[in-house]
């Protein structure tokens, strides 16, 4: 009876590789390659089974290309095209081909649950992309996920770990994106309107094929246990898509923490996006915040370039602690991501005004880049581990950032609250070092405003999973202050903000004390106002920093 199944089971498999039928469940796809017209269908299941003449395979090969209409897509503005868009995709993904989008087309997309899957070079051309979130399905269906042939795997025989270890003991197939976690221990504690009980330790490096740790990403955490340990290897070729008008019609849900993922989610290693454009249209007076249009994560070498995106309408809802805030929304999110690069890219709002939230926000990131580029702020929340800003201009929220390592600022204006803002949220900690050059500081955009270099908050009173730190050097090289318009009481600008009212004297105790910054060296700093640069109005919790001022 077993040889008659095994033999039933054979047979089955020739019949369906003599009709030239493959699945993909992870696409939810079935292609098929019969005699007869090419078309799409859908089964009740959601499942697209999509049939390729052999003369339209053949016709597909020679060209290198595939395009949407060859598969159904209307691009009228108006018929739903997101299973032509799909079926386009699976079909390149099948056969390793090019996908154009037809020029000047609309293409419309409706919030089916319905994914395109993109493996191959795309060229979203002139084409435009509606992108409508009035009725979605699943408000976690991205409408594009581009994503690698290669599979992650579990590592075996590593047990812990140490903060900038410089080799793990491990073969690998080739060089790996290595991520780890320790549920046992929690990091990133927050305090503040939006409080939480912290997350699982985690990191995100990268190794060669002997286990070698590419040190420009170190690990950063001892991991004295560690609770799960992934392998997932880098595609070795560049995958780039370019071009594409997209447009999203904002939802009208409840404005409340239910992130809406609605746009192209990188998945790959080694991308690049070129020319791509995002703008938003429909928001009224509440909605549910976004989760970034471009969604990086799991994944390293992203550039994204010549790009132009849209802040989101800042909503309102009740925090965890019971307290109104507002609530973060983004069209960028890159998350647990390394070497990831934004260059000359803007964004459609006025970056001063603080009616749109900033456009980035990240996580668990390493190596991020601004160059070139016109965006209201850069974000780290749960920390980053190094970061440049470059050429750039930087809006209404500014630099906010907690993480270690070095962060670059150079060649930029800061128009935000602070030049840089250490999140008090997660305790104000950068382990490290801060290098600003040849850059302009606008306090709040040129609003009244006291024009302090470095702001944060940290009492001492909260365990935030970790010891907090102050860079431990601040070297400040050629700041113009513009602080002409500034409060009757000014002082002059200071390097430090009042990170603690309580600390006066030496009676105050820190019950989680808080590393001070040891030397700050600074060079040409001018002020509009013609104040001198103090070191904070907190004299005393700054006492012990080393002020080197060079000639």
């Amino acid at each position: 009876m077993k040889y008659f199944t095994l033999f039933f089971l054979l047979l089955s498999v020739v019949f369906s590789l003599a009709k030239g039928q493959t699945k993909n469940p992870g696409e939810n796809v079935v292609i098929t390659t019969e005699k007869g017209k090419t078309q799409v269908l859908v089964k009740e299941s959601g499942e697209l089974t999509i049939n390729v003449s052999p003369k339209d395979v053949k016709r597909f090969q020679a060209k290198g290309i595939v395009s949407y209409s060859s598969f159904g897509a209307k691009g009228d503005g108006k018929t739903d095209d997101i299973d032509a868009i799909a079926a386009t995709h699976a079909v390149a993904n099948q056969y390793g081909l090019m996908v154009k989008a037809d020029e000047e087309a609309t293409y419309y997309i409706s919030g089916k649950k319905r994914t395109a899957v993109i493996r191959t070079n795309t060229d979203f051309g002139t084409a435009a992309f509606i992108i409508d979130d009035t009725n979605v399905q699943n408000r976690n269906t991205n409408v594009f996920m581009v994503s690698s042939n290669l599979q992650s795997f579990k590592l075996t025989g590593i047990t812990s770990l140490k903060r900038n270890q410089e080799k793990i003991d491990v073969s690998l197939p080739g060089t790996c994106l290595i991520t780890v976690t320790n549920s046992n221990v929690k990091r990133y504690i927050r305090y503040g309107a939006n409080q939480n009980n912290g997350s699982s330790q985690t990191d995100i490096f990268i190794v060669d094929k002997n286990g070698k740790v590419d040190m420009n990403a170190p690990i950063i955490w001892d991991f004295d246990q560690i609770t799960d340990i992934t392998a997932l290897p880098l595609d070795e070729s560049t995958l780039t898509i370019t071009g594409g008008r997209f447009t999203t019609i904002a939802n009208q849900a409840e404005s409340k923490y239910t992130y809406y993922n609605r746009g192209i989610a990188i998945r790959r290693s080694n991308v690049v996006v070129d020319g791509v454009e995002h703008r938003i249209t429909g928001e009224g007076d509440h909605g549910a915040p976004y989760g970034g249009f471009l969604n990086i994560s799991d994944c390293a070498y992203i550039l994204v370039k010549n790009t132009t995106l849209t802040g989101h309408k800042t909503y309102q809802t009740i925090g965890s602690a019971g307290v109104p805030v507002s609530m973060g929304t983004y069209d960028i999110t890159p998350n647990r991501a390394l070497n990831v690069s934004f260059v000359n890219c803007k964004q459609t709002n006025d970056i001063k005004d603080n009616r749109y939230w900033g456009i980035l926000g990240s996580n668990y990131c390493k190596n991020i880049v601004y160059d070139q580029c016109i965006f209201s702020r850069f974000d780290a929340h749960m920390g980053v581990a190094n970061a440049t800003i470059r050429n750039s201009i930087l809006g209404h929220q500014g630099i906010n950032a907690i993480g270690s390592g070095t962060f670059i600022v150079e060649n930029s204006t800061i128009y935000g609250g602070n030049l840089i803002n250490l999140r008090s949220d997660y305790g104000s900690t950068w382990q490290g070092e801060f290098i600003i050059r040849n850059c302009v500081f606008v306090p709040s955009g040129g609003k009244t405003a006291k024009g302090n270099l470095i702001g944060g908050s940290n009492s001492g009173q909260h365990d935030f999973g970790y010891t907090c730190y102050m860079p431990a050097k601040i070297v400040i090289e050629n700041l113009k202050i513009d602080d002409s318009n500034h409060p009757a009481d000014y002082n002059g600008p200071a390097i430090f903000s009042n990170f603690n009212p309580q600390m006066k004297d030496e009676t105050c105790v820190e019950e989680f004390p808080y590393v001070k910054t040891k030397e700050v060296e600074l060079k040409n700093v001018t002020t509009a106002s013609g104040k001198p640069l103090r070191v904070s109005d907190n004299e005393f919790m700054f006492r012990d920093v080393r002020i080197t001022t060079v000639q």
